[in-house]
């Protein structure tokens, strides 16, 4: 974790009494998104509670490339230039068929218009770019990761 991310964190958990900070063991610093415009997008979106969901590819968890999340990991969120803009914390972790994703989930992601349509399109989109970069075939049966979060600290 870089240092700008770890004195934040730091001033969380220090924050909390032992009992609350010993019950936390698994951290991370990342952004959401492949591009600038949507990392940045995502972290306000987070920030503001109007973003509690996300999802990925279960390939990049089965390959080995990525941890699988855990219920309880502390994630902070950074901008698409590493500045921390507030902390997560993983309610669930579920997995799920792309086309098997609910209306519901659709808009807790907090993206588009927050409809099912928008997010099926805007996902597809993104999904299939990064099958092509893993030279796999996109489906509508592919593995997704479901993660819902709640904001601990902005």
């Amino acid at each position: 974790m870089e240092k700008q991310s770890q004195a934040y964190l730091d001033k969380y958990l220090n924050s909390l009494t032992k009992p609350e900070r010993d019950k936390h063991s698994s951290f991370s610093s990342d952004y959401f998104c492949g591009d600038e415009h949507n990392a940045n997008l995502c972290a306000d979106l987070i920030r503001i509670g109007k973003k509690t969901a996300t999802c990925s590819l279960h390939h990049w968890y089965e390959s080995g490339e990525e941890p699988m999340p855990i219920v309880g990991h502390l994630q902070v969120v950074v901008d698409w230039n590493k500045k921390p803009i507030c902390i997560i914390h993983i309610d669930s972790v579920e997995t799920c068929k792309y086309n098997e994703v609910t209306a519901e989930f659709a808009y807790s992601e907090g993206e588009g218009d927050r409809s099912l349509e928008w997010w099926r399109k805007a996902h597809w989109r993104f999904f299939t770019t990064e099958c092509q970069e893993l030279n796999i075939e996109p489906s509508e049966e592919m593995l997704l990761v479901l993660e819902r979060f709640h904001v601990v600290h902005r």
